[in-house]
Order: structure tokens, then C-alpha cells, then sequence
């Protein structure tokens, strides 16, 4: 073998080695994405029963940790654990709803591999027990834009900003009043679907908490509320 020959199977290898560092990246960008996605999914699930220790427990650690919503700004683990346990200790009861969900989520992870950024739309609807047995039931819209960080090996979330587009009560409706049907849609009765057993009672005002199949993704805490 001439040395030109050899100098042309040493690049040959050189840039496949490159190419297999070039996978292994992508690979691992798409890892980062979907851990990150899970963690903001599961901050969703959370934050409908107002489960507040999860929650937090999805926080990265630091001074610099920020979340920003409608109440204003607070700052670090302290202050994201005493906005929800303020929500969660004004309104205890089962009949308390926030569920948000969380939707056209798009990540981006830095080339430091350590820091990223998200956005979705949050979309969903609320009901807000009060005295007297009252309920001040609500849909709302809007936009989280989001940082990440990974700590310890695990992807947390560094700062959320909660940008409202309205809450508005179910009273309220995009569609004319005039063309509205508001009467309740029943589950199906129908014998011939040959259902087995009783459905179960999941439908506000129940209190019921679906399962979850997951662990807590940063603490790896079983839930509570798991079957």
C-alpha cells in the first residue's frame, strides 16, 4: 500500500469517526428534548390538582430559579413553593380544578447541552370553590415561555413565565348567544355498546385523580395517588 493510499484510508476513517460523534450528538439533543418534554408535561398533570411538592419538586435549585405569572415574579425554590401552597391552602377542597394543558410545545437545547428553552400554549379550564358552596368555574388561554437546566443529570426547570391571553367564565362564549345550545351531553347509555362493569366517576365535581403511570421525573417519588 503507497502512502497516498494509506493517507486516503486514514481520512476515510477520520471522517466516519466525525460522522459517529455527529450521530451521538443528535442522539442526545433528542434525548435532552424528550426528558424536557416529559417535565413539562408532567408540571401540567401537577398543577391541576395543585400537588404542590411535585411541583416544586420540578425546580431546578439556585437564586436565579424564576417563575413569573398573573400574581407576579418570584424568586428561587422558596418563593415557587409559596405561591402553589397559597393557591393550594385557598381553596381546600376536592372540588378545586386547574387543569392546563400544555400544547405545541417547542424545544431548543443550547450546544452547552446543560441549558435549554421552550414554549407552548396553555389551554384548559379551572373551577374555583368559595363559600357558601359556591364555584367560580373558568377557561383560560395563554403562552408559557420556558428555561431549562439540567442539574445533577436531570433536566429541571429553571425559570416559567406565564403569559395569560384571557380566563373567562363559562358564561362567556366565542360562539353568538343565539345559536347556543347549553344543555349537558350525557355519556352514552346505549346497553348495545356492551360496556362491562360501572363507568367510573372521574367527572368534576368527583375529586377524582387519574393514576399516574410515572415516577416523578427529578425526585423519582412515587405518587400518592397511584393505584
Amino acid at each position: 500500500m503507497t502512502i497516498q493510499e494509506l493517507e486516503a484510508k486514514v481520512k476515510m476513517l477520520e471522517a466516519k469517526i466525525q460522522g459517529m460523534s455527529d450521530l451521538e450528538a443528535k442522539v442526545r439533543m433528542l434525548e435532552d428534548i424528550e426528558q424536557i418534554n416529559i417535565l413539562q408535561r408532567a408540571y401540567g398533570y401537577y398543577l391541576e390538582h395543585m400537588m404542590v411538592e411535585d411541583i416544586v419538586d420540578l425546580f431546578a435549585d439556585g437564586e436565579d430559579i424564576e417563575l413569573w405569572v398573573t400574581a407576579g415574579k418570584f424568586k428561587g425554590k422558596e418563593g415557587v413553593n409559596r405561591l402553589y401552597k397559597y393557591i393550594r391552602d385557598s381553596f381546600p377542597s376536592p372540588e378545586f380544578l386547574h387543569q392546563l394543558m400544555q400544547l405545541s410545545g417547542i424545544v431548543h437545547v443550547n450546544p452547552d447541552g446543560i441549558s435549554a428553552k421552550g414554549r407552548w400554549y396553555g389551554l384548559g379550564a379551572n373551577a374555583l370553590p368559595l363559600k357558601g358552596g359556591k364555584i367560580n368555574p373558568g377557561w383560560m388561554n395563554g403562552i408559557y415561555e420556558m428555561e431549562y437546566i439540567k442539574q445533577d443529570g436531570k433536566w429541571k426547570i429553571k425559570k416559567l413565565r406565564w403569559c395569560m391571553t384571557f380566563r373567562a367564565s363559562w358564561t362567556e362564549s366565542f360562539v353568538e348567544s343565539s345559536r347556543r345550545d347549553d344543555s349537558p351531553m350525557d355519556r352514552a347509555e346505549n346497553k348495545d355498546l356492551g360496556r362491562r362493569g360501572t363507568p367510573e366517576e372521574t367527572r368534576y365535581p368527583s375529586g377524582f385523580i387519574c393514576p399516574f403511570h410515572f415516577e416523578n421525573p427529578v425526585s423519582g417519588r412515587k405518587t400518592a395517588y397511584e393505584d
